[in-house]
This record gives C-alpha cells, structure tokens and sequence, in this order.
C-alpha cells in the first residue's frame, strides 16, 4: 500500500499553506485539528462527497498543513502545528482566530 507523501518542514512553502487555507471547507477543517484531535475523513466532512472530502485532504496534507497516517482501512489527520509555528510564527493562530466554526471568516473590527 502506498504512503502519503509530505513536505519536510523545511520545504513548507507560505504560498503554498495559505492556498491550502483559503477555502471555507478547509478552513472548518483546520479549525477543528487545532483542537489537537485526530481526525477521520468520513466524520469530519460528512456533508461533503467523499471525492470531495479526498480533494480537500490532499490540498492540506500537500500544502504541508497536516499530517495523514493509514491506520487499517482508516485514514487519521492531524495538524502540523509545531511545523507551521516554527516556519510561520503566529501564521496559524492569526488565521484561526479570524475564522468561525464553520470556517467562514469572522468580519475585522473597525
């Protein structure tokens, strides 16, 4: 059975994170591994097809945004905080903390 592929953390690249980020889906996502769960794909996106679901997976785990590991037949996701924190300090929690739980962008103060 074949691996998943992840950038090293020196290989993080910004333009690549913050595409991974700029989707709402993706967004919810990220939310909700900063949590510090282990995420499945089913029980995460169960309103979103599961092409879809592996779409957006793949984007994050590309984008050097999490981690993906098989165990049996499941896949579990977690995020690459301490990665992302010591390419691109504060990067993380400034984006979470401008994201609601649906994943939509909470509007800026005046």
């Amino acid at each position: 059975m074949k691996g998943f592929v992840h950038p090293g953390r020196e290989d993080l690249r910004i333009d690549s994170v913050l595409e991974a980020l700029a989707n709402p889906i993706r967004l919810r996502i990220v939310k909700r591994l900063a949590g510090g769960e282990e995420l499945t794909c089913s029980t995460t996106l169960p309103d979103v097809s599961p092409s879809t679901a592996s779409h957006h997976w793949r984007v994050l785990r590309e984008g050097g945004v999490l981690w993906a590991r098989r165990e049996g037949r499941i896949i579990l996701h977690t995020l690459r905080r301490e990665d992302l924190d010591a390419r691109f300090p504060g990067l993380l929690d400034s984006v979470l903390a401008a994201v609601d739980d649906s994943g939509s962008l909470t509007p800026a103060l005046p």
